[in-house]
């Protein structure tokens, strides 16, 4: 059996009501898809829940009977934000897409010195909308049930004057400690914050798998990439002020696309959040 079209839909969702699809799911189900009446179909609003639905029409107009809401558990047991120095040319709509499928809560596009591509006014806006777009259908595509926030584009600066105190990490070649290693010390030094399931404790079902995902669950992580030419002085003297460490990511050179999307990868990894 198929797995049912997933549709995201911002508007209250509750099971036993009649919903009409927004425009954008509306034309997604009934043009690209060619769904036809009495279709399921998958909703979610971003409230950490999805729906399950059958595809109705009425008078031309799409709508959707939900029956059921399910809580499922797609998303890590901790937070990573991706601080992502702003790339040239269509960079920034792959690091979103692939950011948003691994896992990322929160992307904060930034404006450095050294970024190529220069944002402002119309353009800038018309631009957030479309990152903001493609959060969305990567979280359709994915499975997940949260929508990650793409927060408007900022400077460093800016950045690191409203920024949570969070652990934050740039990947730097002259950073003194590895991103694993790093993470390693953090998780030996982080408690565990909730309860063992019922059964994690038996002789048969210990495991590590099972205690990881039950530690770390509190960690909130920020992680900042450079543009194509890398963060300025000045920049590199915000981040070490504001208590960022530095540190390093193996010993090849990473193109921007692709360092934080590595990075995050390894962070899930390490924490033992898969």
């Amino acid at each position: 059996m198929s797995t049912p079209p997933r549709f995201y839909c911002p508007i209250p969702l509750s099971a036993d009501t009649r919903v009409a699809l927004p425009e954008a799911a509306a034309h997604h189900a009934s043009r690209a898809l060619r769904l036809r009446e009495g279709d399921s179909i998958v909703l979610f609003n971003g409230d950490g829940a999805q729906y399950l639905a059958q595809l109705r029409f009425d008078q031309g107009k799409a709508m959707a009977d939900v029956t059921e809401q399910q809580h499922t558990h797609t998303e890590l047991p901790g937070r990573i934000g991706l601080v992502q120095g702003l790339p040239s040319g269509d960079k920034m709509d792959w690091i979103i897409e692939k950011a948003a499928e691994l896992g990322v809560t929160e992307i904060f596009p930034i404006r450095a010195e050294r970024s190529i591509v220069q944002l402002t006014g119309n353009r800038l806006e018309k631009r957030q909308i479309h990152w903001q777009r493609i959060a969305e259908s990567a979280s359709e595509q994915s499975g997940r049930n949260c929508i990650v926030r793409v927060h408007p584009l900022q400077t460093l600066s800016a950045y690191l004057q409203q920024a949570a105190q969070v652990h934050a990490y740039m990947c730097h070649p002259e950073g003194g400690c590895s991103l694993v290693q790093v993470l390693t010390q953090l998780s030996r030094s982080t408690p565990i914050s909730h309860s063992l399931p019922a059964d994690a404790t038996s002789q048969n079902t210990t495991s590590k798998d099972a205690i990881s995902k039950t530690i770390k669950s509190d960690i909130v992580l920020r992680l900042l990439i450079g543009p194509e030419g890398g963060w300025s002085p000045q920049e590199l003297q915000q981040t070490t002020a504001a208590g960022i460490e530095k540190v390093t990511f193996g010993e090849r050179i990473l193109r921007t696309e692709t360092a934080g999307l590595a990075m995050t990868a390894a962070t899930i990894a390490t924490l033992g959040w898969v």
